[in-house]
């Protein structure tokens, strides 16, 4: 009679947890190659394993499932499911418990992510890249608002970064995104007017939870052993904004 050991079990479930670990690492290189290609192996398996903590938490457990939440961290950011900026309707299927079948709740995850995609990012993704280059216009310009009118500055910054997303969003999801810049601006000691601009734009971008993002990591090296001056910090970040943005721009001119 074959008698399986604790021990041998939890080699069988590491042996498998890795072989499916080994699937995602390919299907998302061809998923997003050159976001992969980008962060490299190892930090496109720190996003997997994340995934899979955080889709667990969804009951999210079968392979179809668990492979399109990783899709929806690439395309939104691996904390979309908290992001304000996001649909309500994102974190309704993704908690309806009226709902067990986990598949039916990825559908209908797919059947909304395709409508919003359809009106946010546009054709071809058209209004996506066009926010890219309104990204890279407005960073590098002087700040046309101050601390007294940050808020409302930022709103109408928004709005001319991407408007399909800005309107799609509604404000009062977007004063929310501020304050978590703010909140981002002061962790980071970058508590500038330009600091919080920088941190609400990127999370606007980017995703909410960018700055803690495997999905991203140059955005948290980019603080490894700097100065406590907030000027100094907000510059270095913003030249590691800049060359991310030519990049990405260089990227789409490849096609």
């Amino acid at each position: 009679m074959l008698v399986i050991r604790a021990e041998q079990m939890d080699m069988l479930k590491e042996a498998a947890l890795r072989s499916f670990e080994d699937a995602m690492v390919r299907h998302l290189y061809l998923f997003a190659p050159h976001h992969c290609e980008g962060i490299g192996e190892e930090n496109v398996r720190r996003v997997i394993r994340l995934g899979l903590e955080r889709s667990a938490a969804y009951g999210f457990t079968a392979r179809g499932p668990v492979r399109f939440y990783l899709e929806l961290m690439f395309m939104f950011g691996s904390h979309f499911d908290t992001d304000p900026q996001l649909p309500r309707w994102t974190a309704e299927i993704l908690q309806d418990g009226t709902i067990d079948d986990q598949m039916l709740r990825a559908d209908r995850l797919h059947e909304r992510t395709l409508d919003y995609l359809r009106v946010v990012a546009g054709p071809d993704n058209a209004y996506a890249r066009k926010a890219v280059q309104n990204f890279r216009v407005i960073a590098a310009q002087p700040l046309p608002f101050s601390a007294e009118t940050l808020v409302n500055g930022l709103l109408t910054a928004m709005q001319q970064l991407y408007p399909e997303r800005y309107t799609y969003v509604g404000e009062e999801a977007l004063r929310a995104l501020i304050e978590e810049g703010r909140t981002m601006a002061e962790r980071q000691a970058m508590m500038t007017v330009r600091g919080v601009t920088l941190c609400s734009l990127l999370m606007f971008e980017l995703g909410h939870g960018c700055f803690n993002d495997p999905l991203y990591p140059w955005i948290a090296r980019t603080f490894d052993g700097q100065t406590d001056d907030p000027n100094q910090r907000v510059q270095r970040l913003e030249r590691r904004v800049m060359a991310y943005l030519e990049l990405i721009l260089k990227r789409l001119a490849q096609g």
